[in-house]
C-alpha cells in the first residue's frame, strides 16, 4: 500500500509539489517567528554579557536603565566604588537615536549609544577591527551592524565623533546597534541642552520674581548654572570582588544609599519577562494562526485529492482491502506532504535569516519541535479525507 501511495503522489505530482511548496513558505514564517523571539531573548543575554556588569544600581522606584528611564548624580560612583565587595563601579549612560553618517550624504542609522569609561565596565569586550578609545572627546567604537566603516565620521547631536574601533553583537535589548563615546561627551548629549533652548530658560528664570529676591545674591546664577549641567548618568555598573554574593552587596546599597540596585537574575527578568513579554504573545498568537491556516490547507487539499479518487478507492474495497489499510495510504500521503513542506520551510528559513531585520536565531530543537507539530497537524488534517474514504460505497465502483 506505500507503493500505491506513492504511485498516487506522482501521478498528481505538480499539484502536490505545488501544494507542498506553499505549505512549506508558511513553515518557513513558523520558524523565523520563533527564530525572532529567540532571537529578542538573545539580544537581552548579549546586553547583560556585554555590560560585564554583576550589579546595576539605578535611580530608586524605577527599572531603568534598560526599561524605563534613570537618571543618578555621577558622583554617586565615588561612594559605592569603596563599598566592602565592590571590586569596579562605573558610570554609563545610554541614549536611543539615529546616528548620522558624515560619510555618507547625511544617511542617518537607529542605535544605542552608550557613553562609557574607558577601561571600566561598559564598554566593548572586543573588537573585530581597530582599538578602544583612548581619548576623552570626539572618539566612537561601533557595531558592525551600523554599517559604519573603520574612520568613519558620524554626527551625535552637536558634534563629530570618528570611529576608531568596530564591534560584533553589541546590541540593545530592541536589537539596535551599540556605538559607545566617551562618558563625558554622552552626558552632554543626552542631558545638556542645547544653546537657544539654555537662552530661553534664563530669559523664563530671570523674570522669574521667586528667583531675583532681594537680600540672596547668586541665588539667579545658581538656578542657571543648575540648568545647563550634565552631571548626570543613567546607571552606575558594579563588578564584584571574587567570594562576595551579588544579594550580599546588593543589599547596603539599597538600604543606606537609597538607590535601585538590580542582581543578573533580576535584570534577566526584567529584561525577558517584561520587556519582551507583549512581543512574546504577540509572535505566539501569529503561531497559533499559522497553524490552523496549515492544517486548513492541507486538510483541503489531501480531501480534495481522495474524492478525485472515489472510483479507485471503491475498486479497493471492491476487492476486499481493509478499512486501515486505505486510511493508512490516505494518511501517508499527509505526511509526506508535511515532510516537502517541512523541508522547503527550513530551507526558506535558513536562507532569509541572515537578512531578517531583527536577529533570528534558529535553533535545532525549536525546527524538531517544529517538524513534530508539522507531523501532528498533518495527520489530524488527514482525518477529514480519510473519513469521508471510509464511507464510499464499494458498489459505486460498477455503478
Amino acid at each position: 500500500m506505500i507503493s500505491l501511495a506513492g504511485r498516487d503522489i506522482l501521478h498528481s505530482g505538480s499539484k502536490f509539489v505545488l501544494t507542498g511548496l506553499g505549505l512549506g513558505l508558511l513553515i518557513g514564517v513558523t520558524l523565523t517567528m520563533a527564530g525572532v523571539y529567540r532571537g529578542m531573548v538573545d539580544d537581552a543575554h548579549a546586553l547583560l554579557n556585554n555590560s560585564g556588569a554583576d550589579l546595576w544600581v539605578v535611580q530608586k522606584d524605577t527599572q531603568g536603565p534598560y526599561a524605563e528611564a534613570s537618571s543618578l548624580k555621577d558622583d554617586v560612583v565615588h561612594s559605592l566604588r569603596g563599598l566592602p565587595g565592590v571590586a569596579q563601579a562605573a558610570n554609563v549612560t545610554y541614549l536611543t537615536m539615529q546616528v548620522q553618517n558624515q560619510d555618507q550624504g547625511g544617511g542617518d542609522t537607529r542605535a544605542m549609544v552608550v557613553g562609557v569609561e574607558s577601561g571600566q565596565p561598559g564598554e566593548p569586550g572586543y573588537l573585530v577591527a581597530g582599538r578602544q578609545l583612548t581619548r576623552s572627546h570626539y572618539e566612537a567604537v561601533a557595531d558592525i551592524k551600523t554599517g559604519f566603516a573603520l574612520g568613519a565620521h558620524i554626527r551625535i547631536r552637536r558634534h563629530d565623533y570618528t570611529v576608531v574601533g568596530l564591534t560584533q553583537r553589541m546590541v540593545s535589548s530592541g536589537g539596535d546597534p551599540m556605538v559607545f563615546i566617551p562618558l563625558k561627551d554622552a552626558q552632554e548629549a543626552q542631558f545638556l541642552k542645547d544653546n537657544d533652548a539654555i537662552v530661553n530658560d534664563r530669559t523664563r528664570t530671570a523674570g522669574n520674581p521667586a528667583f531675583n529676591r532681594p537680600g540672596v545674591p547668586g541665588l539667579l546664577d545658581a538656578v542657571q548654572g543648575l540648568q545647563t549641567s550634565s552631571h548626570n548618568v543613567n546607571a552606575v555598573l558594579v563588578q564584584l570582588a571574587p567570594g562576595f554574593d551579588a544579594e550580599q552587596v546588593a543589599e547596603p546599597i539599597r538600604r543606606w544609599k537609597h538607590l535601585q540596585v538590580f542582581t543578573r537574575a533580576g535584570m534577566e527578568e526584567i529584561l525577558v519577562a517584561k520587556l519582551i513579554a507583549t512581543s512574546a504573545k504577540q509572535i505566539g498568537m501569529f503561531l497559533a494562526i499559522l497553524a490552523v491556516v496549515s492544517a486548513a490547507i492541507v486538510a483541503f487539499i489531501i480531501y480534495t485529492m481522495t474524492l478525485g479518487k472515489i472510483r479507485e478507492i471503491a475498486v479497493l474495497k471492491l476487492i476486499g482491502t481493509r478499512n486501515t489499510t486505505i486510511a493508512g495510504m490516505i494518511l501517508q500521503q499527509a505526511l509526506g506532504l508535511g515532510l516537502i513542506g517541512f523541508v522547503v520551510g527550513k530551507l526558506a528559513a535558513t536562507l532569509w535569516a541572515p537578512v531578517f531585520p531583527k536577529f533570528v536565531l534558529l535553533l535545532t530543537q525549536d525546527a524538531l519541535t517544529g517538524l513534530l507539530a508539522t507531523l501532528l497537524i498533518c495527520a489530524l488534517a488527514s482525518t477529514l479525507a480519510i473519513r469521508a474514504a471510509l464511507r464510499i460505497d464499494p458498489a459505486t465502483a460498477i455503478g
